[in-house]
C-alpha cells in the first residue's frame, strides 16, 4: 500500500508544476546583474536598480551602466544624472561628449543635487561644455559649500584654485579649445 501511494504522488507531481507556470515563474532570478537591466529594460526603477549602475561602470560594463543611470536619470535619480555627466565627460559608453556632460550637471543642479551644483559649477568656471561665466560658477560652488559638501568647501579654501580639486592628468580636457 505504502509503494501504491508514493507512485500515486510521484505520477501527480508533474501535472501541479505544470499548472504553476501560469502563474509565473516561481523562482526568479532576483541578485544578479542581468536581473536589475531586465527590470530597466522593463520601465522599473529603485534605488538598489540605479546603484548597480556604480558596479556595472566599476566593473567596466559602460554600456549597461549608461543605460541604467539613463533610466534612473530619467526617473528623477540625481545621482544618475551626475553619473551620466562622469561617462560622457571620460568617453565611457559612448562618446566623449563635454556638452552632455554639462548638461547632466546643470539637470542635476537644477534638481537641487550639491554634487551637481559643484560639478556644474566647474564646468561653467572652465567653460567646459557649456559657455564659460566665473560668476555663475562660483555661485553654484558657493551654494554646494552652504549645504556641506566638503569638496565644494575645499575649493573655495583654496581661493576656486581648480587645480585643488582636479587631478593634472586632466589639464588636457579642460585646456582652452581656441
Amino acid at each position: 500500500m505504502k509503494h501504491l501511494t508514493l507512485m500515486l504522488i510521484l505520477l501527480a507531481v508533474p501535472v501541479h508544476a505544470e499548472d504553476a507556470i501560469p502563474l509565473g515563474q516561481l523562482n526568479p532570478d532576483e541578485m544578479t546583474w542581468q536581473s536589475q537591466i531586465d527590470k530597466v529594460r522593463r520601465g522599473q526603477t529603485d534605488m538598489t536598480i540605479c546603484a548597480s549602475g556604480y558596479m556595472m561602470t566599476k566593473s567596466g560594463d559602460h554600456a549597461t551602466a549608461r543605460a541604467i543611470f539613463e533610466a534612473c536619470a530619467r526617473d528623477g535619480y540625481t545621482g544618475a544624472m551626475t553619473w551620466m555627466s562622469q561617462l560622457d565627460n571620460n568617453g565611457l559608453g559612448g562618446e566623449y561628449n563635454p556638452d552632455a556632460a554639462a548638461a547632466w550637471d546643470r539637470r542635476a543642479a537644477e534638481a537641487g543635487d550639491p554634487v551637481g551644483k559643484f560639478n556644474y559649477g566647474l564646468d561653467l568656471m572652465r567653460g567646459h561644455g557649456v559657455a564659460q561665466n566665473d560668476v555663475l560658477g562660483r555661485r553654484y560652488i558657493d551654494t554646494a559649500a552652504a549645504e556641506g559638501l566638503e569638496i565644494a568647501k575645499r575649493l573655495q579654501g583654496a581661493g576656486y584654485d581648480l587645480d585643488e580639486v582636479t587631478p593634472d592628468a586632466d589639464d588636457w580636457k579642460y585646456a582652452p579649445l581656441f
